[in-house]
């Protein structure tokens, strides 16, 4: 590959006194592959070759790429980070990826479909249904969390194998509608575990992978701003509200990139982080972010007006993708889950 062409990781976080409003100098090259007509396993082996995006990636390189794939389309970021996520997670088992192949990771869980992990005969199998299987009739592959009488499991799976089928499911998302997210059945399918009883949440890599997700979040909103602030400077009489608005983006902006370049600090650093220690920043991070990109957006549709929203494709579809993704945060819950992790620690260290 033209390194030339290569996204440069020294960009909206790890270069903060950068105009966000700048666009990496790959970003024609970056534009095509991300709003190409390819398939999704196309598009993201494609994406993972271009970005360099490998199980060992830095943290830093994998929440800058995704970010500048979120403000293209977020839809694209978000069949790239499952694939980025799994690779990492191969890698830290000592398990390499087959050639070609393309990942997603299932690990939410449902009450009415159950996963379980067992034997059958000497092989290891799953066997049940697994919930919210995000594009799982497009991906080769995916680790997938099931349960056992020990603990969960990480398991490799095939889901080209006959034994995996995705079943049909109505998406009516208006948001992320690329994304469909049904559920696959196994039967006796053959996996490879990954790890010992519950390692898939107790990594600290779990942690960084959280930050990873808000990371696509910010990219979708970085991408309205953008969009927004061209809108304003164009106008023949730009209004000092809109003006001031901008201020406000700018602010915003900021204060999340700050966040960001103190996680990669963390992530990437020469400290070691316990899994609780680098889940507290997790959760700091997530609520943080999560926070900022809803006014980020708000900002966005104030200054763009409704023309964006009825006219510009691109806006509204950005701004349905980015509403849908955020709402997976767990919002109140982990403000509730850092709360209780600060406290756990002051009583912990008795101050």
């Amino acid at each position: 590959m033209n390194t030339q062409h290569r996204l440069d990781v020294t960009g909206m976080i790890s270069a903060p006194l950068g105009s966000w409003r700048d666009e990496p100098a790959c970003h024609d090259e970056l534009r095509k592959l991300v709003t190409s007509n390819a398939q999704t396993a196309d598009k993201v082996r494609a994406l993972s070759r271009f970005l360099e995006l490998t199980g060992t990636s830095s943290q830093m390189r994998q929440w800058e790429s995704l970010l500048e794939v979120a403000a293209v389309d977020v839809a694209v970021a978000r069949m790239l980070e499952p694939h980025v996520d799994a690779l990492g997670i191969l890698a830290e088992a000592g398990h390499d990826a087959p050639d070609g192949s393309t990942w997603g990771v299932y690990a939410a869980e449902s009450p009415a479909r159950v996963l379980t992990v067992g034997a059958d005969g000497e092989q290891t199998v799953i066997d049940g249904e697994k919930a919210w299987c995000s594009l799982a009739a497009e991906l080769s592959h995916a680790i997938v969390i099931a349960g056992s009488d020990g603990g969960s499991y990480a398991c490799a799976v095939d889901l080209r194998d006959p034994r995996a089928q995705a079943q049909p499911t109505a998406w009516p998302s208006v948001g992320l509608q690329e994304i469909p997210s049904g559920s696959v059945a196994f039967t006796k399918t053959p996996v490879t575990v990954l790890g010992p009883p519950n390692w898939y949440l107790d990594r600290t890599a779990f942690a960084w992978g959280g930050i990873r997700v808000a990371a696509c979040w910010f990219g979708a909103a970085v991408g309205l701003a953008r969009n927004a602030v061209r809108r304003h400077s164009k106008r023949s009489n730009p209004s000092t509200v809109g003006e001031m608005l901008i201020g406000q983006l700018e602010a915003e902006i900021f204060s999340i990139r700050s966040v960001f370049a103190q996680a990669a600090a963390a992530a990437d650093g020469g400290d070691e982080y316990s899994r609780a220690r680098a889940w507290t920043v997790a959760l700091t991070v997530r609520n943080i972010v999560y926070s900022g990109v809803r006014r980020i957006q708000h900002l966005s549709r104030e200054i763009a007006g409704p023309a964006a929203l009825t006219g510009d494709v691109g806006f509204a579809k950005a701004d349905a993708d980015l509403t849908v993704y955020i709402s997976q945060h767990h919002g109140p819950r982990d403000e509730a889950a850092l709360g209780t992790e600060l406290r756990t620690k002051v009583d912990h260290n008795g101050f």
